[in-house]
């Protein structure tokens, strides 16, 4: 009980009371560990409703936070000298709609979708970090979402969305774009390979009329410490594609399999219309995993992955997955209590699929499946399942905050329990002394859960930091001690719906 009557007070000293917040034997073995996280500093980004501040990178040559701007079609960029008081620098003007950023050896690489035919090839963008002159421009494939360098600077790596059209009329390929620093070189890595192949353990290949390299849709982008292997997020699909760095080719695609929720360690409140907040049960559902964000981390010698297990439908005009289980036709054998189940307060209001659940294809679903998995999780590097966080998000808000379970960027609480919940949307991982701590992003909710995974299979929650100011994390770095202007390991977050950039101080 010390350690939750301890992240009680902290978390309520993050919404104003106090500044900081300290946690003694954080990881609850009796140690003499202090552990303190405080907000030393913060902006607003841009002037409007919306997205003026998505993902950033720093760099710390010049102590410079470039923040992508994609409303202004600008890289925004900050002095953190004194990341008490940020101060604006000169903005980097744009040919395209920025949707990631990265630095490395003092070059800035941004990832540009095409601003004119978003189904067309985009560019990957580099600048000197302290003149902001331009490099280079390289092409990529369709819908450059992420981008990052390897640890060891010789390459850029970018995941290619690749989306459809609102019609779905165009549905370009998704593919990896991988460019040699050094020689500028460029590669773009197809999944042409893989038409026509089942990878199984629940991998989904639905879109309509499109190819395994048309349906793939590349996300998100981790790579190992020795730079040899990228391990990129195919959201929809729920899967990672395993790339070889040095042959530029997928050496492999692995399925992330399902979330059994009848498990009791995986409960879950399915209904915004029950009338109940924090309404925990199992349901007969099987929940994708579908990570957004990944981040690679070795402890005691192993690497894993880490993931944010946010879920995405396809919903377009054009087509459309997503549908409540309400308006399903159940197969009686499967769900003999399907009257019940489909009431609005039970799993009636629970967004669902109509590309997966129909196992014999007589036209009813014998399987009902969930986007995302409330949760995240480890993962060998071969995408074997470590640990899984269970129902521990939606449990932990509930218990410290009520009002904010399951809200929707700070709304009324429960109005997302139909849908993917807090929503897990970014992962990053920091190493102090010998231990390893987790920060999770929650998109709708809010916030940053933090989490001391030195134990990989056994991970120990320790704080929810958060803002009432900040709303909406959509990217998160960490700085450490020897690149920080402070002196101290620095977590910066850009926030999406309130524009705001938030950095704290660990010590």
């Amino acid at each position: 009980m010390k350690i939750f009557n301890k992240t009680i007070f902290c978390a309520t000293a993050l919404l104003g009371i106090f500044s900081s917040c300290e946690l003694d034997d954080y990881t609850g073995g009796g140690g003499n560990d202090t552990l303190t996280f405080t907000k030393i500093g913060g902006f607003i980004n841009g002037s409007g409703d919306e997205g003026f501040a998505e993902i950033s990178a720093f760099d710390p040559e010049t102590n410079k936070l470039f923040v992508v701007n994609p409303n202004d079609s600008e890289l925004s960029v900050w002095d953190l000298s004194n990341p008490n008081t940020p101060v604006q620098g000169v903005d980097i003007a744009l040919s395209g709609i920025p949707n990631s950023v990265a630095v490395s050896n003092g070059v800035v690489a941004v990832a540009l979708e095409n601003s004119i035919d978003k189904q067309a090839n985009g560019t990957i963008t580099t600048f000197d970090s302290d003149s902001q002159t331009l490099l280079s421009v390289y092409e990529s494939g369709a819908l450059p979402d992420m981008v990052t360098f390897s640890p060891n600077g010789k390459y850029i790596i970018a995941a290619n969305e690749g989306e459809p059209n609102d019609a779905y009329t165009n549905d370009p390929e998704g593919s990896i774009t991988i460019i040699q620093v050094g020689t500028g070189e460029v590669s773009n890595v197809s999944f042409t390979a893989f038409n026509g192949q089942n990878i199984g353990n629940d991998f989904r290949v639905f879109g309509q009329g499109a190819s395994f390299a048309q349906d793939v849709e590349p996300e998100y982008i981790a790579v190992s410490k020795d730079s040899k292997t990228a391990y990129v997020v195919l959201q929809e699909n729920n899967g990672i594609a395993i790339v070889d760095l040095k042959t530029k080719s997928i050496s492999n695609i692995v399925g992330l399999g399902v979330k059994d929720h009848t498990l009791l360690s995986n409960q879950f409140d399915a209904s915004d219309k029950d009338g109940i907040v924090g309404n925990f049960q199992n349901w007969p559902v099987l929940g994708f995993y579908q990570p957004d964000a990944i981040t690679y981390t070795k402890i005691r010698g192993e690497g894993y992955l880490i993931t944010a297990n946010e879920g995405d439908a396809r919903d377009y005009d054009g087509f459309s997955e997503e549908v409540r289980v309400k308006d399903l036709t159940l197969d009686p054998t499967a769900f003999p209590n399907a009257t019940t189940l489909q009431l609005d307060e039970n799993l009636g209001r629970l967004k669902t699929t109509t590309a997966n659940g129909d196992i014999d294809g007589d036209g009813d679903h014998d399987v009902i499946y969930s986007y995302g998995a409330r949760s995240f999780s480890i993962w060998s590097t071969s995408g074997t399942l470590v640990y899984d966080s269970g129902d521990e998000i939606g449990k932990t808000i509930f218990g410290i905050d009520s009002g904010a379970f399951n809200t929707n960027e700070g709304g009324a609480a429960d109005k997302r329990s139909d849908d993917k919940g807090a929503e897990p949307e970014a992962v990053e991982t920091l190493r102090i002394g010998n231990k390893t701590l987790l920060f999770v992003g929650l998109e709708r909710t809010g916030g940053i859960l933090v989490y001391d995974i030195s134990n990989p299979s056994s991970p120990v929650f320790i704080e929810w930091l958060r803002d009432a100011n900040d709303i909406s994390p959509e990217g998160m770095i960490s700085v450490k001690a020897s690149d920080s202007p402070t002196g101290n390991d620095l977590i910066i977050v850009t926030h999406e719906v309130s524009n705001t950039v938030a950095i704290y101080e660990v010590k």
